[in-house]
């Protein structure tokens, strides 16, 4: 379950955020599922360990140009000595490090990469790991639908001030802002007409359970079309073609078009 830029896992709410368009995930509170009262104790612990600090070293070096080496490699010859201590403070300011970042204060805590996040989760249970790769995975399907949807929704909308302007200068340069609507609503149902075979109205009248209009069920593949119909709709009333043969145009442009985007991989490229 996720909200506010935090998932449930067995009970407990992780934060998680973007850092650099990566994906970093709170290790206080992965924590607080051994250690609910002193979470920073189990991200300690598991910081002595000499394999864990190979592995935190080995991610800078393959994504940190700045990562100082050096350093690390101290850390990594005293790791797991009975008196080594090491802080995420101390390994960020020490090394440099970029894939754990600490901050002290109510609205901070530790986060790490993804990648480095699962690890401490798998230490700690990999009973709990399971579950958090889980809710995490959930997370990014649900929001690659919102993006998919986003993307739809402003493809769709690319073209309108062009297609608009084009009806307002040269089909009703004299009209009323009502007729004005009507006429819009009227053009945009000769596009709904050239790739639907239907208009908006019937549209609904067909669907009279479903919320939204006949383009927000449309496919990505025929927005993308209704998208290139509204430029070159807007070309041809410019040039001044009736609207019955501009249907007829349309209409023939949206079969080539989706004819090509149905080609598979013209359609993987796409969606990619």
């Amino acid at each position: 379950m996720a909200k506010n830029n935090q998932i449930e896992v067995n009970g407990i709410d992780i934060k998680y955020k973007k850092i650099n368009k990566a994906d970093y995930i709170s290790l206080t509170d992965i924590a607080r599922y051994a250690n609910p009262k002193e979470p920073k104790v189990p991200i300690q612990t598991w910081m002595r360990n000499k394999d864990v600090i190979s592995y935190l070293g080995l991610w800078e070096k393959l994504n940190n140009p700045n990562f100082k080496g050096i350093e690390f490699t101290t850390f990594e010859n005293q790791a797991g000595r009975n008196s080594f201590y090491l802080s995420p403070q101390k390994w960020i300011e020490t090394t440099n490090a970029m894939g754990i970042i600490s901050k002290s204060g109510n609205n901070g805590g530790t986060f790490a990469h993804r990648d480095i996040a699962f690890e401490f989760a798998s230490w700690l249970s990999p009973e709990f790991k399971l579950y958090l790769i889980t809710e995490f995975q959930r997370l990014k399907v649900n929001e690659q639908k919102e993006l998919e949807w986003s993307a739809k929704r402003e493809l769709a909308k690319v073209n309108y001030r062009i297609h608009t302007d084009a009806i307002k200068e040269n089909i009703v340069p004299n009209l009323s802002e009502k007729q004005l609507a009507f006429v819009y609503a009227n053009e945009a149902d000769v596009l709904n007409m050239a790739l639907f075979g239907k208009t908006a109205k019937d549209w609904r009248t067909e669907n009279p359970d479903k919320n939204g209009n006949i383009r927000d069920y449309a496919t990505i593949e025929q927005l993308l079309v209704i998208a290139n119909m509204e430029s070159f709709n807007a070309i041809l009333i410019k040039q001044g073609v009736p609207q019955r043969e501009r249907l007829v145009q349309l209409n023939a442009m949206a079969k080539s078009q989706l004819r090509v985007l149905e080609n598979q991989n013209t359609l993987k490229l796409l969606k990619e």
